[in-house]
């Protein structure tokens, strides 16, 4: 990974933990090199962040943000801004039963 990609993820990570401090959601990170806090992570293809919503002790809804090749081009707080607003929409779609 390039030194300047590395260092925009880095500074993404950093400022979603900053925006995201809901204890509904819980975020991972599948970004080779900069942050990978799942086990389960496949860092075969794009980074990405994994956001989880449990709804009740036996159902928990997932969403994967890509972070891609357009994504990077942006600012990492043009990406982080994307990435809070897609958790936020997440979180809002299954509170109003839209997700099954």
């Amino acid at each position: 990974m390039e030194k300047e990609t590395k260092a925009k993820l880095e500074q993404v990570v950093e400022l979603v933990n900053k925006a995201m401090s809901d204890p509904d959601i819980e975020i991972e990170y599948c970004i080779p090199e900069v942050a990978t806090t799942a086990d389960t992570c496949d860092v075969s293809g794009d980074p990405y962040i994994l956001v989880k919503y449990e709804v009740s002790a036996t159902i928990v809804k997932t969403r994967k943000i890509r972070l891609g090749r357009t994504a990077l081009l942006n600012s990492a707080e043009e990406i982080a801004n994307q990435t809070t607003f897609s958790i936020e929409e997440f979180k809002s779609e299954i509170e109003a039963g839209e997700i099954n």
